[in-house]
């Protein structure tokens, strides 16, 4: 029920906002990509179709601290016959099971809210990523219109627990969701959190008004 509830919750705006994460990536020949929180394969399976052809290929490693997601992303993957260029690894985003230096690019695509230690998780992105890494987090984040601040808190606060109890019959887990995402930091607090993990030419681009965020940078 998870990608019916991510539908639902943005009116099936999230496939945009993940399509536009990859280009801005921008996926080259030979790269290593982390996706960290990733265990659907929503990014990899992207990332992947956008390397389709390359002479060198590149791929992808897949770090989720949930079995159940990991597991779930696998099915997909061999149903959708992706079968090369794909690694699955049970970790944390706060202590990331590989060596300093080892990817060239980290994204995590609504899960760093999620996340109890922030700092940790932004401090160990920065570490095992490459120099000249990129960094990209795709996030609900803080709505930049005040119309649309109102009609989205109601949204938010009293439709979608409700969708939540209909829809995956959890009321419980879509009201964490969206307590998580008014707790979360704002594009600028953000921003100074990530710099505050050591990266360089960090910045952000809203959209759909700020309803989510994804704020890039480089280990410089």
């Amino acid at each position: 029920h998870y990608d019916v509830m991510n539908d639902v919750m943005s009116l099936g705006i999230h496939r945009h906002w993940k399509n536009e994460l990859i280009t801005m990536l921008r996926p080259r020949p030979d790269m290593h990509l982390l996706d960290m929180a990733g265990g659907t394969g929503d990014i990899a399976f992207r990332f992947l179709e956008a390397c389709t052809g390359f002479t060198s290929p590149s791929c992808v490693t897949v770090c989720d601290r949930n079995d159940k997601m990991l597991y779930e992303g696998k099915r997909k993957a061999i149903n959708q016959g992706i079968l090369k260029g794909l690694s699955w690894v049970c970790g944390d985003a706060a202590d990331i099971p590989f060596e300093d230096n080892t990817f060239d690019a980290y994204t995590i695509s609504f899960g760093l809210r999620n996340v109890t230690e922030i700092d940790k998780a932004l401090q160990e992105a920065h570490r095992v990523l490459k120099p000249g890494g990129q960094f990209f987090c795709l996030e609900f984040s803080k709505v930049t219109s005040k119309p649309l601040e109102k009609l989205y808190d109601f949204y938010s606060f009293q439709v979608i627990p409700k969708m939540g109890a209909l829809v995956a019959n959890d009321k419980e887990a879509y009201q964490y969701l969206v307590e998580s995402i008014a707790r979360f930091p704002d594009q600028q607090t953000l921003a100074d959190k990530i710099k505050d993990a050591g990266f360089g030419q960090v910045s952000w681009r809203n959209m759909s008004q700020g309803v989510v965020a994804i704020h890039s940078a480089l280990k410089v």
